[in-house]
């Protein structure tokens, strides 16, 4: 089209899209890495972490415990803690345990802070498990 310049703006006339002022580097750090996969992520402040499960074979309430610790140790090293959660996934076997599951999760939950959550069910990678638990949480400032 005659009189056009590239990139839409036309003589004269500014285009409205600022031109870019800085430049932000991109920094991704994995936490607990394997060839497979990282049992954390940290990207742009927030933290991203991997399904924790607890022993395979115990009970609900004991699995779902041991899965927030792990959380807690994962947030821990990745400069967070759970009252920073921005949103959970709770993955059960089997609907029944929700009420079990749910116990824990209450008692360990920041109540001040509690992250945007749903629950599903899905079976598991082995019969063994009963919950597993993904969260994602900002990084403390």
């Amino acid at each position: 089209m005659a009189g056009r310049q590239p990139g839409g703006a036309q003589h004269g006339v500014k285009s409205p899209l600022p031109e870019p002022t800085k430049k932000f580097a991109m920094t991704i750090k994995r936490l607990q890495k394997s060839p497979r996969m990282s049992q954390a992520v940290i990207h742009g402040g927030i933290v991203y972490l991997a399904g924790q499960v607890g022993t395979e074979g115990a009970t609900i309430t004991e699995q779902t415990r041991q899965a927030l610790e792990s959380i807690d140790r994962l947030l821990a090293g990745a400069g967070s803690d759970k009252s920073h959660l921005l949103q959970a996934t709770i993955w059960l076997a089997d609907m029944a345990d929700f009420g079990a599951m749910n116990a824990v999760w209450e008692a360990w939950i920041d109540r001040e802070n509690p992250p945007a959550r749903s629950t599903g069910q899905t079976p598991m990678v082995s019969p063994g498990y009963k919950v597993e638990i993904t969260v994602v949480a900002a990084v403390r400032s």
